[in-house]
């Protein structure tokens, strides 16, 4: 699959300290990708080097097929970015920044009014475009700008929180958009702290800690991957035994938690076959059956943490 950003080995320092250390990734066209981390990481300097707001110190990194460094205008021609502060200016209307936003990224006048009233409508902004963004709540000020970074409509767009301090209204509007305009072809490198956006948005994340690349991956891989153990909660229509379900193969381990029995397990496909088998034999029904994973918080924090592998 083709790779709308490679980065390889992109390194910045400030002072003596690296804040990204040789990291190495690529984003493939046509997913959201999740770009995760706790503070001081790396996340916002790393996204700072891929749109071209400063330049790395070693390594190198294309996007949509520019070298960040030396091609940075055809790549931001290309790409869209929503900030975590709005930059929206505060004393012009709604319109005149998505018109100046045209004239910087070379749309024409009436294609760009088009697209404008078109975002403004999605977005719910539409009956205030000729009132000035300074009235704006935060809300309104967020959509505004990611009706600015799609004005051009991006191939790729960066996401830097973009539902940070919103509320659900606001929220649920702006991550349903992310996930039509993915839908329709647009790439997302998406940098968040909300661990429940990028589970439910995010087809693979990347996590980084001290500035270096700990896991990439799908979230529900990164899930089952922290635990080798696994999990199976599992209850029945009549009592059963715990010595009885302990002895079934691949089971290491039986623990009584209510009216449910949990089950330790290195394959769970396994003691659920053997659980059925069990269910039949005994004549006692299987009422819920539950595999236990990890979040995806637990696998954040897990990676995270320091001298973890």
């Amino acid at each position: 699959m083709t790779a709308v950003i490679h980065a390889s080995d992109l390194t910045k320092v400030f002072g003596k300290s690296t804040a990204v250390d040789h990291i190495s990734f690529d984003v493939r066209q046509g997913e959201i990708f999740g770009f995760l981390g706790p503070n001081g990481a790396g996340k916002t300097t790393t996204t700072r080097m891929l749109t071209g707001v400063i330049p790395p110190d070693d390594g190198s990194a294309t996007v949509l097929g520019y070298d960040i460094r030396s091609e940075p205008v055809q790549a931001k021609q290309r790409f869209g970015v929503v900030p975590e502060t709005s930059n929206a200016y505060t004393d012009l209307t709604a319109w005149q920044n998505l018109m100046l936003m045209g004239e910087l990224y070379g749309v024409a006048r009436a294609q760009a009014a088009r697209r404008s009233s078109e975002l403004l409508t999605v977005l719910g902004l539409i009956d205030r475009r000729d009132q000035k963004v300074q009235a704006y709540s935060k809300g309104m000020k967020q959509r505004l700008i990611l009706a600015m970074a799609l004005l051009h409509e991006p191939k790729l767009l960066f996401l830097d929180e973009p539902t940070s301090g919103l509320d659900v209204q606001s929220t649920q509007m702006i991550l349903a958009m992310l996930r039509d305009m993915n839908r329709d072809g647009t790439t997302i490198f998406l940098t968040t702290h909300n661990m429940e956006d990028a589970n439910r948005l995010c087809h693979r994340v990347g996590i980084i800690r001290n500035g270096r690349m700990v896991a990439i991956d799908a979230p529900e891989k990164l899930k089952t991957a922290i635990d080798r153990v696994h999990t199976i909660e599992v209850s029945f229509d009549r009592e059963v035994a715990g010595d009885a379900l302990a002895a079934l193969p691949g089971v290491t381990g039986v623990k009584r938690i209510g009216d449910k029995w949990q089950l330790t397990a290195e394959k769970q496909d396994a003691v659920i076959l053997s659980l059925a088998a069990f269910s039949q034999q005994n004549h006692a029904a299987i009422v819920t059956l539950n595999t236990l994973v990890p979040s995806l918080d637990d696998a954040f924090l897990r990676l995270t943490r320091e001298g973890s592998p």
